[in-house]
Order: C-alpha cells, then sequence, then structure tokens
C-alpha cells in the first residue's frame, strides 16, 4: 500500500514538472504560450465572465472564448479590419462570426478583428494512445488501472487538472445531440408518412366524389337524353298530327274548289243555255234573273240594268268571234247585228281589268316587270297576293289598295319607291296584310302606319339611314324583319325601337356599318344575321336581354379572338350555332358558348388551338368547320378537342398546312365526316384515324384525303377500318412530291 502511495507521488510530481516545463516554453509568434489544462480553462472562463459572454464549442473538442479588446492578446492571431466586419482570405466575417479555416483552428470575428486559436490537446498519462478520425486531440486506450489509496479525501479531477473531463462531457453532448437529431428526422419521417396516408385518403376520398359525381351527371345525362327523346317523339307526332290535319284541310279546301267550279261550271252552262235562248227567243225574257260568276278569280262588274239576257260570264271565258262567226245550231237564225255589238261591248269591259303584262292565278295577282308607274286600279276582293316586282312605281298613294282589302302579301321589290311617296294612310285599310317586301327601293326610312297584323317585312337593299324609337309602332306581331343593305349603323339605330316587336324571332342587319352588336334586341330573338358589317367588338352587355337566342352569324366582319369579352355569351343556355367565319381570328376563342353545338371558323387565320378550349360545353360541340385556316403539326394539342370525343359528329379541316392526322381523332367515336384534304399530310399512322382497341361497329361515313402528299402503297391496311365503304375514302388526286 505504501508502494502504491510512493509511485503515485512520483508521477504526481512528474507531471507537476512537465507542465511547469510546458507554461515555460515559449509559443511561436501568434500563437498563445502552452498552460496546464487547469489553468487554461481558468484564465478562459475568468476572461469569459469579465467579458460577461459564454464559451461557443467548435464541434471538435475546443472552444474558443471572446476576449475583451482593451487587454493584450499576445497569444492570437490579429487581423484589423476598419469596421465592424472582418475580412479574411478576402472574405467578409459579420461581427460575431466563428469558423474553422482549417482542422483544428477555430477563428471569431470581434469588433472588427480577427481571432484565431488552435485547439490545445491535453497531456495524457498512458502509454497506448490513439487519435479517432475527425477528432484533433489523442484519446487513451490503456485499461483502467486502480487509483492510489490516500489517507484523506481523494483530490476531486478538477484539482489534478483531468483534462478528459471536457473531452467526455463533448463527447456526451455530441452523442445526445445526434440522438436528438436522428429523434427528430424519426419524427419527421412519420409525420411525413402521416401526412402521405392523410393524402391518400384524401385523394382516394376525392376520387370516390368524382366517381360518384360522374355516375349522378351521367344518370343526369341519361335522364335527359330520354326525355329529349320523349320530347322529340312527342314533337315528331304533333308534327305528324299537324301534318296529317294540315292535309286534310288540303284536300278539304280541294274539295271545295272542285265542288265551287263544278257549281261554276254548271252555272256558266245554264247561264250560256239561257243566253242562246235569249237570243233566239221571245222579248218576254227580258225579266230573267242575271247570273254572276263564282270564284275566288274575280266578279264581273254590274251590267246596266236595261241589257235584256246577259251573257258576259259566258263570252269572258271564249275567244273573241268575228261578226257573223257565232255558234249557232244548223237552221237556227243568226243573232241581229245590234245583239253582237253588244256582246263585243261587254267582253271589252272584262278583258282591260288586268293592265298589259299582268296574270291571275287563283287568288293571285302577278304583274312582275310589266313597266308599271303606279299601282293597278283593281277591284277584286277576293284577290290574296299582289306581285308587282321589277316596275318603275314611285309612289303608294292614299286608297291603292281599296279594290283589294283581302290582300295577304304585296311585293313591291325592286321598283324606285321613295319614303316621302308613301301616303301615310297607304296601308291603313288592309286588315289582312301579314307579308311586306319592299326589297330594292329608295326608302330612307320604314314606312308609317303599317298593319298590326304584319308578320313578316323586308326592307333590304334600300337607304335606310335611321330607325326612330316609334318606327315599329303597333308591329307587335311581327316575326321576320329584314333591313341587308342600307344605311344603319348604332349611332343612328335607335335602342328602343325594337322594344314593340314582342314577337321578334328573326332579324337581318347584314351589309350595314354597324361596328358593335345593336342594343336593346328583343326578348323574343331567336336568330340574328350581322354578316359583312365593321363590328369589332361583342361586350359582356350585347346579349344580355336575348336568353333565347339560338343563332348568331357575323361572318365577315373584324373580329379577333381578344375582342369578345369572356362573359358576352358563355353561361348562354339556348345559343346553338355561332357563324364566325371570315374575321381576324389567330386561336380559337375561348369563352364560347356552353349550349354551343356548331361552330363555324372557316377563312381566318387560325394557327392555333388551345386546349380544353371546348371543354366547357354542355352536351359538346357537333359540327366544327375551321377550313382555310393556318393550322400546322404544332397547332393542335393533345387536349385540343377535349369534351367532343363524344359528340363531333362533322369535322372540317381541310385547306390548311396539317403534316399528319390530328391527335384525338381516333378518340371521335361519333365522328361521321372528316375532311382533311388540301393539306401536306405525308404519313398515316395505323392508328390515326381508326382505334384499333375500339370494337364497335364502324362510325366514319366519309374521309376525304386528297391533294396531299400521301403515297397509296404506303398507307396501313387497317388504317381506315372504322370507315364504313372503303369507296367513302378520296385519295385521289395527291400531289407530286
Amino acid at each position: 500500500m505504501r508502494l502504491n502511495l510512493i509511485l503515485a507521488l512520483l508521477l504526481l510530481a512528474c507531471l507537476t514538472f512537465s507542465l511547469a516545463k510546458d507554461q515555460r516554453r515559449p509559443l511561436a509568434r501568434g500563437r498563445r504560450r502552452g498552460v496546464g489544462p487547469k489553468r487554461a480553462r481558468k484564465q478562459t472562463s475568468n476572461t469569459a465572465l469579465q467579458q460577461g459572454r459564454t464559451a461557443e464549442s467548435n464541434g471538435q473538442d475546443g472552444s474558443i472564448f471572446t476576449e475583451n479588446t482593451k487587454e493584450p492578446k499576445p497569444n492570437y492571431e490579429v487581423t484589423a479590419a476598419k469596421s465592424e466586419h472582418c475580412v479574411f482570405r478576402g472574405i467578409t466575417m459579420y461581427d460575431k462570426t466563428v469558423w474553422s479555416p482549417k482542422p483544428c483552428v477555430n477563428c471569431l470575428c470581434s469588433s472588427g478583428e480577427v481571432v484565431c486559436d488552435r485547439i490545445l490537446c491535453p497531456a495524457l498519462q498512458c502509454q497506448l494512445k490513439f487519435q479517432p478520425i475527425g477528432e484533433c486531440c489523442p484519446i487513451c486506450i490503456d485499461p483502467v488501472v486502480d487509483a492510489p489509496e490516500f489517507s484523506g479525501d481523494p483530490p476531486s479531477p478538477n484539482d489534478l487538472g483531468d483534462p478528459y473531463i471536457e473531452i467526455s462531457q463533448s463527447q456526451r453532448d455530441t452523442k445526445e445531440r445526434l440522438k436528438k437529431d436522428e429523434e427528430e428526422r424519426i419524427r419527421e419521417k412519420d409525420a411525413e408518412r402521416k401526412l402521405r396516408k392523410k393524402q391518400k385518403k384524401e385523394e382516394a376520398e376525392r376520387q370516390r366524389k368524382l366517381n360518384e359525381a360522374k355516375e349522378a351527371r351521367e344518370k343526369e345525362e341519361e335522364l335527359r337524353r330520354l326525355r329529349e327523346e320523349e320530347e322529340e317523339r312527342a314533337a315528331a307526332e304533333e308534327r305528324k298530327r299537324r301534318m296529317e290535319e294540315q292535309r286534310r284541310v288540303e284536300e278539304d279546301r280541294a274539295r271545295r274548289l272542285e265542288m265551287e267550279q263544278r257549281e261554276m261550271m254548271r252555272a256558266l252552262e245554264e247561264a250560256a243555255e239561257r243566253a242562246r235562248e235569249g237570243l233566239r227567243g221571245d222579248e218576254a225574257t227580258e225579266d230573267e234573273d242575271m247570273v254572276w260568276l263564282r270564284g275566288d278569280v274575280f266578279q264581273m262588274p254590274p251590267v246596266p240594268p236595261t241589257r235584256t239576257a246577259d251573257p258576259p260570264p259566258l263570252l269572258a271565258l271564249q275567244e273573241p268571234t268575228e261578226p257573223g262567226e257565232e255558234d249557232h245550231e244548223p237552221g237556227e237564225e243568226s243573232p241581229e247585228p245590234e245583239d253582237t255589238d253588244v256582246v263585243e261591248e261587254e267582253f271589252e269591259m272584262v278583258t282591260t281589268l288586268l293592265p298589259p303584262g299582268c296574270s291571275i292565278s287563283d287568288v293571285t295577282v302577278t304583274c312582275e316587270n310589266a313597266k308599271l308607274t303606279g299601282i293597278p286600279p283593281l277591284s277584286i276582293p277576293e284577290l290574296k297576293s299582289l306581285s308587282l316586282q321589277g316596275n318603275e312605281i314611285k309612289t303608294i298613294p292614299f286608297g291603292a289598295f281599296n279594290g283589294i282589302p283581302n290582300l295577304e302579301w304585296i311585293d313591291l321589290g325592286k321598283n324606285k319607291i321613295v319614303s316621302s311617296g308613301i301616303d301615310p294612310q297607304a296601308f291603313k285599310g288592309l286588315k289582312f296584310l301579314s307579308r311586306l317586301y319592299m326589297d330594292g327601293n329608295l326608302l330612307e326610312q320604314i314606312p308609317s302606319e303599317l298593319p298590326s297584323t304584319l308578320q313578316e317585312l323586308k326592307i333590304n337593299e334600300n337607304n335606310l339611314k335611321e330607325i326612330e324609337e316609334n318606327s315599329f309602332e303597333g308591329l307587335s306581331s311581327l316575326v321576320t324583319l329584314e333591313m341587308e343593305g342600307n344605311l344603319l349603323s348604332e349611332g343612328n339605330v335607335n335602342p328602343q325601337a325594337f322594344k314593340p316587336l314582342k314577337e321578334l324571332n328573326y332579324l337581318r342587319l347584314g351589309r350595314n356599318h354597324f361596328r358593335t352588336v345593336p342594343q336593346g334586341l328583343p326578348a323574343s330573338l331567336l336568330e340574328l344575321y350581322l354578316e359583312n358589317n365593321l363590328i369589332e367588338e361583342i361586350s359582356e352587355t350585347a346579349f344580355n336581354h336575348t336568353t333565347n337566342i339560338n343563332v348568331v352569324v357575323l361572318r365577315h366582319n373584324k373580329l379577333d379572338e381578344s375582342s369578345i369579352a369572356p362573359l358576352a355569351w358563355i353561361n348562354h343556355r339556348n345559343m346553338e350555332s355561332v357563324d364566325l367565319s371570315h374575321n381576324n381570328f389567330y386561336l380559337v376563342p375561348s369563352f364560347l358558348p356552353k349550349s354551343l353545338v356548331h361552330l363555324v371558323l372557316a377563312g381566318n387565320q387560325i394557327e392555333r388551338i388551345p386546349g380544353y378550349v371546348f371543354a366547357h360545353m354542355e352536351p359538346g360541340l357537333e359540327y366544327l368547320y375551321l377550313s382555310y385556316n393556318k393550322l400546322d403539326r404544332d397547332a393542335i394539342e393533345p387536349e385540343s378537342f377535349f369534351g367532343t370525343f363524344n359528340t363531333m359528329t362533322e369535322l372540317c379541316l381541310d385547306h390548311n398546312h396539317l403534316t399528319s392526322i390530328p391527335m384525338g381523332i381516333n378518340e371521335m367515336t361519333a365522328l361521321h365526316f372528316l375532311r382533311l384534304n388540301n393539306n401536306k399530310i405525308r404519313h398515316i399512322s395505323e392508328d390515326a384515324v381508326c382505334d384499333p382497341l375500339n370494337e364497335d361497329d364502324s362510325h366514319l361515313v366519309a374521309l376525304r384525303l386528297e391533294n396531299n402528299f400521301l403515297d397509296p402503297r404506303k398507307i396501313p391496311p387497317t388504317a381506315f377500318s372504322c370507315v364504313r365503304s372503303y369507296s367513302s375514302v378520296v385519295l385521289k388526286p395527291q400531289r407530286i412530291k
């Protein structure tokens, strides 16, 4: 025991001597003098306490402590700086920044100065030493030796200056930090796994809801289709019933006409017989009743009562005869010469009812291109139709139609009628007038006091310069209105002018000077034609009041894809046909009506069909015409025809610059007509037109591919398997390569 104590004291003395020697040995310039671990720790702790700062671990079992700038720093390499930042090897460091320029050396930026310190390793009292990889100081690997026994309290590690305390503490801190990092990573992985699981669950739920919504939509579509089929059947039955009823009415009318004609012929025969008897008989037949011609053609004018037997009906239907050539039986006496003069006079009265160039048929008088300068004075109450087209009529005076009050249709087209030449009361007496045509005249205003029964009014190719608020006053029954080829614009058409037209369905305003869609269109409007104008934009309010409109024609205007407001017509549920051909479109326009079925975009400069441009349409587009544009191989995206795969019936892409069959065509299960002629197509793949996986019946009725660069011998045999008949595929002629 005493020997062990002596050995321990000797070992302690050697250690003390070694430490004292290290303290006396000067360090190289720029480094701290060597001190014992205990003294170094105390000095560093005192300095840190004086500055009120804590030591920072460098992560390599060493510590850097900032020191008071007022004390000298003989043990550090110091690089002065002009500011609070430090510049070290060309790199600017912020104040209090700690870094390690090389292993086992830590530097600190303190108030513009760079303080560097090399990590000191404690002296090891062991024979076997080992320096772990990544560590600055070696460690002992000797087996633990029993410590010598002391009679008093054993010295504490701090009193002995044990350097291992700090190292083991750092290792424990490192291990704890690594353990915490590992636990944190595990928690993050668990959270990420839970999040993925939650996302998968939400995705599955969303997919389930989408499937349910899809099934609901399919059921709704099926119900709607069944309702539409039922409505179509009901409409077809109604049309059939109406046609049958109309046929019966026509048969009844024909039967009545036939009976009337027979009655008329019988009356004529009786009248002729009485006339012959009157010419041959006694003067006592003076009081015989007159026979009037019956029917819808005309009625004979009254004859002076002094006449005896009246033969005008017979003579009006027979060819005129020369005196002495009357039809009489042999042996009978010829009529007296004065009687013949009377007959000729009566015949002249009948034939002068119609002017030269006019003809009569049933209830219609036609005087077309007869060089008339005025309304002929007719007195035919049964007359229904009067055509005066192609004459030189300039005026319509008051009472011009007094003799024909039952007119239903008047055609005054291609005359020289001016607004000032029409008497305000000219048409007022026509209580049954439903159609009035005044195309090709010189009118500057709408004629006034038109009958309220009017249903169709045509004033095309005139000089209309203004539509006033009361221009259509009283025309509540008007269904069709045409005013094409005039001088109308949004500046001279009063928005209140169309208000009285409660039943207007069909409006034509083509070949005018409109720059925008006219305002104030009636809510009953179904078809609007504005072709050949100067329309540059379609505002959001253009069709606000025409919610029932079905057809809009805007061809030959100045529209492009940016001139149509997003809400102009996208929400219209009845707009099925839109014609935008021959405008300035470079793209297929977006925000087209949801209910669109028929779209015409021919004759533009369209270079691309954006994806999903037809996806919002319900039930879907059926007819698409893109002929005479600039579509090439990059113009059509995989999603361009999305939404039309089950509805597209007719697709025209002819006269473009396509080099191959566009994508998506083979998915169109309802396509019947496809035009791809006059392009630059060179190859056709096996599945470009027909989907080989689709086992349904053939659906394509006609396919045109002529005037391309195709070699028919290189076309796969099954490329046209979905075409009903190979004779419906037009491949010739092809262009010379």
